[in-house]
């Protein structure tokens, strides 16, 4: 249980590639900053996103060894196997760690550091997630919501919406619904399936080169290709693998190891999974079915980015020059006849 919310929890914090998610961390960071700082300031936020990276898995690292020292002791103490302390998600954060920090020398010194810390995460999370939800919405209505203070105010009606739909998981009966939105709905097969699909649309459908040239357009550096073999081949690997592994490895959602849910409760929790992993190839078979042309040739206009989007440097440059090339031409053959 401990390494699958390990795992899902990696993809949370760095992106699709789990242990090997730097580049989508990067490129979020990179995107926020673009909305912050504008284009030409980028450089920094592109070494700044790696710093990033590597902090948080180190960080990782260092938590991981925090909390089973902590768990060991316990068992220790107890008599009885790590297993049996305590199992992951909110049990381990608000029960058993707590336990064990009440035992250490100075217990109100570590509670307070302990909960100001999972205070700081959460608002950590939830800046970034809000953060990144807007720049996507800004970017899907700029007409609209780059008005003076409609930004703000969206912002503010969309984190009330949140917070009324989620009062539901701080009554008396919420834990056992955090725990099945967590369980089916926030972490594993659903993250490792989209994770699958977002490297694939990135790495091949949009192309690692041409994500090459929008980042050294923007950065004016072009990234190792380790991350090109990343993008098309590493990332779309390890997601698939961990995803079957996480299929194979299914067991229904129990509660402290004692209550099981009743199954009208599995059957929300995989329409919940559903929700967001059926999204993918449904959106993709509308689009199939809907565009002009035989199913080759919608199939291969799908799978090629969109011939909308913004020329860079690179192409700027390459048109100017053709367009420069035609009018000599042009004026050659004005001059001859």
């Amino acid at each position: 249980m401990l390494g699958g919310a390990g795992k899902a929890n990696i993809l949370n914090s760095d992106g699709p590639h789990g242990s090997f998610g730097p580049l989508f961390s990067l490129l979020q960071n990179i995107i926020i900053d673009f909305h912050t700082k504008g284009l030409y300031n980028l450089c920094f936020p592109y070494r700044d996103s790696l710093w990033l990276c590597l902090l948080n898995s180190g960080t990782s690292v260092v938590a991981g060894f925090a909390v089973f020292s902590v768990l060991g002791f316990m068992a220790q103490k107890q008599g009885v196997s790590i297993e049996e302390v305590a199992e992951s998600g909110p049990g381990l954060a608000f029960i058993a760690y707590p336990q064990a920090v009440a035992m250490m020398p100075f217990p109100q010194l570590w509670s307070v550091c302990f909960f100001i810390m999972i205070i700081l995460l959460g608002l950590d999370t939830q800046f970034v997630a809000m953060e990144v939800f807007m720049t996507s919405a800004m970017d899907l209505y700029p007409m609209v919501l780059r008005k003076a203070g409609r930004r703000e105010i969206f912002l503010l009606l969309f984190c009330v919406f949140c917070f009324f739909c989620q009062l539901v998981m701080v009554t008396e009966g919420g834990m056992y619904v955090f725990q099945l939105f967590d369980y089916y709905a926030c972490s594993g097969a659903c993250l490792f399936f989209l994770c699958v699909f977002e490297s694939l649309a990135m790495g091949w459908v949009f192309g690692a080169e041409r994500m090459f040239d929008v980042i050294e357009d923007m950065t004016n550096s072009r990234p190792n290709y380790i991350f090109m073999l990343c993008w098309k081949y590493l990332t779309p690997f390890v997601s698939l693998v961990s995803f079957v592994c996480s299929m194979v490895k299914y067991k229904p959602l129990t509660f402290n190891r004692w209550y099981v849910y009743p199954d009208w409760a599995y059957a929300l929790g995989w329409l919940l999974a559903l929700s967001s992993i059926l999204l993918v190839p449904g959106w993709a078979l509308i689009r199939l079915f809907t565009e002009k042309g035989s199913l080759k040739q919608r199939w291969r206009h799908l799978c090629s980015p969109d011939t909308n989007l913004p020329f860079i440097s690179k192409q700027k440059a390459e048109t100017e020059e053709n367009t420069f090339i035609t009018e000599m031409q042009d004026l050659v053959k004005s001059d001859t006849n």
